[in-house]
C-alpha cells in the first residue's frame, strides 16, 4: 500500500476516489472520479503523487469548488427567480444524454431531464403541480431529434411530433421504432467489412498512422499535459506567440508525410457541401460506403444505418474541433487546437468513427428497448401552422387515430425555434447532400439567416402563434401548454395573445451544458406555461 510522505500528509493529499466522495458531500451533488480526473487533465487543480499514484490536495480542490459556486454568482448575473433545481446539475453528462438520446448530434435540443420534470406525474418537493400522466397523448409541434417523444414513450404516454424537416423526423422515428438487432449487426459487419477491403487499395491509412506518430511525439515535448495549461493559466507562457511558432514547425513535418505518401487532399470540386466540407481521402470513403447502404434491402435497417453514416459524416468534415457546431473555414493541414491544447490534424479516415458509432448505436437501441412502454409515438413531416394532425395519423395508425379523435391531446411541451439563431436546415446540410431529402427552408420560423430585426421578430411572432392556433384544434379543452425559449426580445406575450392564450406561470432556468458556447457566462430560458384564455 502507496505510504504517504511526511511532505504529503501536510498538504491533506487524498487520492481520487476519496476526492470525488469529498467533494460530492461538499457540493451535495454526485462527483465522480472522472470529474476529477478533468480537473487533473486541464490543469484545474495539480496533481501530486509519484510512481502512478495520482494525489490531490484536499484544501487546493475546496478552494477550486468554492470560487467556482455557481449558483450564487449565477443568481447574482441573473436574479434570484433563477429556479436552480431546474439547471439538473446533478446529473452526469452520460445521464443527460441517456440511451437514443445521443443517437445523432443536433443543435437546440433540450435534455431530457426537463422534459421529465414536467410530464412526470411524480412530485417532490419543487414541483407544485401534476399537468400530464401515462396514457395521456402529448404533442411536440417543433420534434426537432424527438426528445420530448422519446420520454414520453419512456414515462408511459403517447406522443405526437411535427417537424418540416424530413431529416429531423428520420432521427426521431429511428429513436422510438423496434429494430432487429441481429439483422442489424449482421449489415454492420457486412458493410465494415468492406470499407475496410476498399482501405487496402489506399495509402491514406497509412499516412494518417505516421501522422499520428509525429504528434504524439512532439506534442509530448512540446505540450505536455497538463503542464503546458498550467503554464498558459500562470501566464508562463504567451499562448499565442508560442503556439503559433509550433504550429509552423510542425507544418514542415506534416507536408513532407503528404508528399511521401503522395496523398490528395484537397477534391477537384467546390460546389456543394461534401465537395468544400470534407478532404479527398475521406470523400473516396463517403461515397463508397453510400454505395453499400443502397444495396441494404431491409427499410428500417437501412434507416438507421444513414443515421450512423450521418453522424459518422458529421464527425469527420474538414474543420478544426472547436467549430465543429458552427463552421468556419475548411482545415486542410494540422492545427494548434486551444480546445485540446495541442497540435491537431483534420481527419483523413471514416473508418474509426464509423466503428464506434456503429457499436455506440447498437448499445443505446438495446438500452432504450430495456425501458421502452408499449405506447405510440411518431414524427410528422410538415408545418405546424397547416398540418392537419389527424388526417396525417390516420394514414400512419388508423387504431390510434381513433383514440386522438376520441381522447385529444392533453397538451404541448416543446422548444420552438429561437429567433435569429440557427439554420436548421443547413446545420445537416451533409445529410441533405447524402440522402437527397427536400429541403424547407423557405418555411423555417425564425431562421439564422433572417437576422433578428423587426420584420424577422414580427414574422416570428406571427409563426410561433400560428402553430399554436392550428394546434389547439387538437387539444383537449383544459390543455397545458410549456414552451422552452430563451425570450430575450420579451416576444412570448404577444405570441400567447396572438394565439388566444394567457401566460400563467414562467419558469426561469440556468442552461449549463451548451455546446459550443463560453460556458463561463450566466444564461438562462424560460419554460412559458401557457393556457386558454
Amino acid at each position: 500500500m502507496y505510504q504517504l510522505t511526511f511532505f504529503e500528509e501536510e498538504k491533506k493529499l487524498i487520492n481520487l476516489r476519496e476526492a470525488a466522495d469529498w467533494a460530492s458531500q461538499h457540493l451535495n451533488r454526485k462527483v465522480t472520479i472522472s470529474n476529477i480526473s478533468y480537473l487533473l487533465q486541464y490543469g484545474r487543480i495539480r496533481r501530486y503523487g509519484s510512481n502512478g499514484n495520482r494525489l490531490i490536495n484536499i484544501e487546493e480542490l475546496k478552494e477550486y469548488y468554492d470560487s467556482y459556486d455557481k449558483e450564487k454568482q449565477w443568481k447574482k448575473k441573473l436574479g434570484k427567480d433563477l429556479n436552480w433545481h431546474l439547471s439538473f446539475v446533478e446529473y452526469k453528462e452520460s445521464e443527460r444524454t441517456k440511451h437514443v438520446h445521443r443517437l445523432h448530434p443536433y443543435k437546440g435540443k433540450f435534455i431530457p431531464q426537463l422534459v421529465e420534470y414536467f410530464l412526470d406525474s411524480h412530485t417532490d418537493e419543487f414541483k407544485q403541480q401534476t399537468y400530464f400522466h401515462k396514457g395521456d397523448i402529448v404533442l411536440d409541434p417543433f420534434c426537432g431529434s424527438g426528445t420530448a417523444l422519446v420520454q414520453a414513450n419512456e414515462l408511459g404516454m403517447h406522443a405526437i411530433g411535427i417537424d418540416i424537416s424530413a431529416f429531423n423526423a428520420m432521427i426521431s422515428n429511428a429513436k422510438l421504432e423496434k429494430h432487429n438487432i441481429p439483422e442489424m449487426e449482421e449489415a454492420i459487419h457486412k458493410i465494415t467489412l468492406s470499407l475496410k477491403n476498399f482501405q487496402k487499395t489506399k495509402n491514406n491509412i497509412a499516412f494518417e498512422e505516421h501522422l499520428l506518430s509525429e504528434l504524439a511525439k512532439f506534442n509530448y515535448k512540446y505540450f505536455p499535459s497538463p503542464e503546458y495549461k498550467r503554464k498558459v493559466m500562470k501566464g508562463e507562457i504567451n499562448e499565442q506567440e508560442y503556439t503559433k511558432d509550433k504550429e509552423q514547425e510542425f507544418l514542415s513535418i506534416y507536408y513532407d508525410l503528404v508528399e511521401k505518401y503522395k496523398i490528395k487532399i484537397k477534391q477537384d470540386k467546390n460546389n456543394s457541401f461534401l465537395d468544400k466540407w470534407f478532404l479527398f481521402p475521406v470523400r473516396e470513403e463517403i461515397d463508397f460506403v453510400f454505395k453499400e447502404l443502397e444495396k441494404v434491402d431491409n427499410k428500417d435497417i437501412k434507416k438507421i444505418l444513414a443515421i450512423i453514416f450521418s453522424r459518422t459524416v458529421r464527425s469527420c468534415r474538414a474543420t478544426t474541433h472547436a467549430d465543429l457546431a458552427t463552421l468556419k473555414e475548411p482545415v486542410t493541414a494540422t492545427y494548434y487546437c486551444k480546445k485540446h491544447g495541442k497540435v491537431c490534424k483534420p481527419i483523413f479516415s471514416i473508418k474509426g468513427w464509423w466503428q464506434r458509432y456503429t457499436t455506440d448505436t447498437l448499445n443505446r437501441l438495446k438500452e432504450f428497448d430495456r425501458l421502452r412502454t408499449e405506447t405510440f409515438q411518431t414524427c410528422l413531416t410538415g408545418d405546424s401552422r397547416t398540418i392537419d394532425i389527424y388526417e396525417e395519423i390516420k394514414k400512419r395508425n388508423s387504431e390510434f387515430a381513433e383514440l386522438l379523435l376520441k381522447q385529444r391531446i392533453k397538451g404541448i411541451f416543446s422548444s420552438p425555434p429561437y429567433v435569429g439563431l440557427i439554420d436548421y436546415h443547413e446545420q445537416h446540410a451533409y445529410a441533405y447532400d447524402i440522402f437527397g431529402f427536400d429541403r424547407k427552408d423557405e418555411i423555417e420560423i425564425g431562421p439564422l439567416s433572417k437576422g433578428q430585426g423587426k420584420e424577422a421578430r414580427d414574422a416570428y411572432v406571427k409563426g410561433i402563434a400560428e402553430s399554436l392556433r392550428n394546434c389547439k384544434k387538437y387539444l383537449q379543452k383544459d390543455y397545458d401548454i410549456f414552451l422552452v425559449a430563451n425570450d430575450k426580445f420579451n416576444l412570448y406575450p404577444d405570441i400567447a395573445q396572438l394565439a388566444e392564450m394567457k401566460i400563467v406561470n414562467r419558469f426561469k432556468r440556468p442552461v449549463l451544458n451548451r455546446v459550443e458556447k463560453d460556458r463561463s457566462n450566466a444564461y438562462a430560458e424560460i419554460i412559458f406555461h401557457l393556457k386558454e384564455i
